[in-house]
């Protein structure tokens, strides 16, 4: 018979090789990044990089700096906005429950099944009309579109469980709505805020459809455009390519790391009821 030690050694076995597989594209797109150009064709390849250069990342800070602030820009307004929406809509139909609150949940989970490439073209016949084409705040917008719908339904499943004695409580000591919504729950909201807030950076950040339809040849590019153009003007010059791809793959994978306590705790909130 298999003991319990034998299955659990087996276990984490099979997880760490599996683990590994899934991060080798993100080694070797590392390794690749350090690889002199020279030495990019050779056969066998490097499984490391024996003479390592930071040609790529010298070459990111001078051609993609200005994409990267873009980025972070559309990054940090598509939170704000995605807030500004998203909790005080989830705090509505979680604890005021007006009518029609469940339609208008069915309606966000219809709206988030909707392909990006579909709105995206409607966006562009809305936004050419409007005169919002190329600029960073219409991007903020069309990213929002994205991230406000789930986070509707994170603030809706998280203040679900809040005691509705908290919001009495703020009623009796004499709070409105707004003065329950913005001191009492919100407070105790911080994982869902985290959440949604992850998520919204990390959508408006990854995004590029959205970004190659609504630019055609503005000032104010995402690097998800400056390394698809990188590739198209430097196909040659892989390591500098990866070191792009490297770079902009930092910034998410630091707020994955930091946030990653409040984002378990904030996805499966509501999963349990009392």
């Amino acid at each position: 018979m298999t003991t319990p030690a034998r299955r659990s050694t087996g276990t984490t076995v099979i997880g760490l090789v599996l683990t590994a597989l899934m991060l080798f594209p993100v080694y070797w797109m590392l390794n690749v990044s350090l690889t002199p150009q020279q030495d990019m064709r050779r056969t066998p390849p490097d499984l490391f990089p024996l003479h390592p250069t930071f040609a790529g990342y010298q070459a990111v800070l001078q051609d993609q700096l200005p994409y990267l602030l873009t980025s972070l820009l559309i990054g940090l307004g598509t939170v704000a906005l995605t807030l500004l929406i998203s909790a005080p809509a989830g705090y509505a139909l979680a604890k005021l429950r007006p009518r029609g609150g469940g339609a208008l949940s069915i309606v966000l989970l219809v709206a988030q099944m909707i392909p990006g490439i579909v709105m995206a073209m409607g966006f562009y016949g809305i936004f050419l009309d409007l005169g919002l084409m190329n600029t960073w705040w219409g991007l903020i917008v069309a990213d929002s579109t994205i991230a406000v719908p789930f986070g509707v339904m994170i603030f809706i499943a998280f203040m679900s469980g809040i005691p509705d004695e908290l919001t009495a409580a703020a009623k009796v000591d004499g709070a409105g709505t707004f003065r329950t919504f913005w001191s009492v729950i919100l407070p105790v909201s911080r994982n869902a805020l985290v959440t949604v807030s992850l998520f919204g950076f990390l959508w408006a950040w990854s995004d590029f459809v959205f970004a190659n339809t609504l630019d055609s040849g503005g000032d104010w590019r995402p690097i998800t455009l400056g390394i698809y153009r990188y590739i198209g003007n430097n196909n040659q010059e892989w390591n500098a390519i990866m070191a792009t791809a490297v770079v902009a793959s930092v910034p998410a994978a630091l707020l994955l790391v930091l946030a990653q306590r409040y984002v378990a705790a904030g996805v499966t909130a509501g999963a349990v009821k009392d």
